[in-house]
């Protein structure tokens, strides 16, 4: 099957829902620098499988994959703080840094697919 929008990219998909739950956890959140850089690095998943897919070669799309999966790390990372932190719930946690992992083991499926 031959992907014709960004859209239909699985990880793009599910990017942004964790990106979605990510704004609504952390709206609240008084720590400004922390909840605008989880937030950024969120979106930063989604926007660079969006982006390399509209560039329309495979080495440029690969090459913004790999931002995109180091975004998603950037995001377990922050978690992983904001856990340690007691700035969300366990169950918040679990849920997104799960959605992370998966969405950065796609990446890694559709890079080696490229």
């Amino acid at each position: 099957m031959k992907i014709e929008r960004f859209e239909d990219i699985i990880a793009w998909q599910k990017a942004k829902v964790l990106s979605i739950k990510v704004y609504t956890l952390f709206k609240q959140n008084k720590d400004f620098s922390f909840k605008d850089q989880i937030q950024r690095a969120s979106v930063s998943v989604m926007n660079n499988i969006a982006e390399g897919f509209e560039r329309k070669g495979h080495k440029e799309f690969k090459y913004f994959l790999f931002i995109a999966k180091g975004s998603c790390g950037e995001v377990r990372s922050m978690l992983i703080l904001a856990n340690e932190l007691k700035m969300l719930p366990n169950s918040d946690f679990e849920e997104l840094y799960q959605a992370s992992e998966e969405i950065s083991k796609i990446l890694s499926g559709l890079i080696k697919s490229l």
